[in-house]
């Protein structure tokens, strides 16, 4: 069997390669809505967030030989338990990670290493501000935000009634919510700056599957800064950008016989 952390669309596509290869798989997401994206598409998936702990107790549940981490490019804290389960167990990790895009060098462009530093950019900058970071780092941006002259944070996220729970504990009024579910076109990126008259747009450079090519261009269109976080960086032993070559290397796992954790199941 073969772990594949996924919740993204290209990680649910890489699962289905897996599978049309031949080999069994279970599949782990976060959130239910994820999980009915998987099951739709003929998917074995366990919903809801791992530990550590728990991670290794499926590892050795379901026998499996190979663990494939599709996660999100910014879910730092699964590609570490996924990394540190799988040599615990003595099995193979491999790592996909959607292909990268290069805007560093573009003007209206502002890397950053992390949200903390892409709060203090748009505390320099003020003005009206749309964050596409997400719920769960939205603390750092209202905390450090909100309150401050000539600042309107506006926060883009998926319709949740945990998310919307969320904003009300941290302060952020309803008209400045924008609850919707990607992916977005660039037009209606567009539409969204224009109707708030964004002047800075905070987000993720989470690569092409993401659709942040989209906003970063519908931004950088009407002449919107761009604050652009990015991305974790980690010791992976294998990392891949297409399906291709993580098909490729578990098949040569295979040709050449695992002889550690559990290999007898393929």
């Amino acid at each position: 069997m073969i772990l594949v952390l996924a919740g993204t669309h290209d990680a649910r596509e890489l699962a289905l390669k897996i599978k049309e290869s031949g080999y069994g798989l279970i599949t782990t997401v976060v959130t239910e809505n994820a999980a009915r994206s998987m099951r739709k598409a003929g998917l074995p998936v366990h919903t809801g967030r791992l530990s550590a702990e728990d991670m290794a107790e499926m590892i050795r549940q379901h026998r499996v030989w190979a663990v494939v981490d599709a996660s999100h490019p910014y879910a730092e804290e699964a590609s570490r338990n996924a990394m540190a389960c799988a040599k615990t167990a003595g099995v193979p990790y491999i790592r996909y990670e959607r292909e990268s895009l290069s805007y560093e060098s573009h003007e209206n462009i502002i890397m950053v290493e992390d949200y903390a530093g892409a709060a203090e950019v748009a505390a320099e900058k003020r003005g009206v501000i749309m964050l596409t970071t997400g719920s769960k780092t939205l603390e750092i941006f209202t905390k450090r935000l909100l309150g401050l002259p000539d600042v309107r944070l506006i926060a883009r996220m998926l319709p949740r009634q945990d998310n919307m729970e969320k904003c009300e504990a941290l302060g952020l009024e309803q008209k400045n919510i924008v609850a919707m579910q990607g992916p977005f076109s660039r037009e209606l990126n567009k539409a969204l700056f224009n109707h708030y008259n964004v002047t800075l747009m905070i987000t993720k450079e989470s690569g092409k599957a993401g659709a942040v090519d989209e906003k970063v261009e519908a931004a950088l269109e009407l002449g919107i800064e761009v604050v652009m976080i990015a991305r974790p960086r980690l010791a992976y032993e294998r990392v891949f950008c297409n399906y291709r070559e993580v098909i490729a290397q578990l098949n040569q796992f295979k040709k050449g016989g695992i002889r550690h954790g559990f290999s007898d199941a393929f």
